[in-house]
């Protein structure tokens, strides 16, 4: 596996985690128990401005790496 795989499959790793902190922070994403429910709300509610910008800047950053990785991948 050369280097340029390797970056793709970090930086999408990485874009999927920006992606699922900012749907965490939004509330999109919900826990299953009720008890478990309540306490992420709260922690949502605490934390919810930064891990939105944390987020969204990590998903866009990520984003414009996979597109470089791809295409440096097809340039050879």
């Amino acid at each position: 596996m050369d280097a340029v795989t390797l970056g793709l499959i970090i930086h999408v790793a990485f874009l999927a985690i920006g992606v699922y902190l900012y749907l965490f922070a939004r509330g999109i994403i919900r826990f299953g128990k009720p008890e478990v429910r309540a306490r992420a709300d709260e922690f949502r509610k605490d934390n919810g401005t930064w891990m939105r910008f944390l987020g969204l800047a990590l998903a866009a950053i990520m984003g414009f790496n996979v597109f470089l990785d791809v295409q440096a991948m097809m340039a050879g």
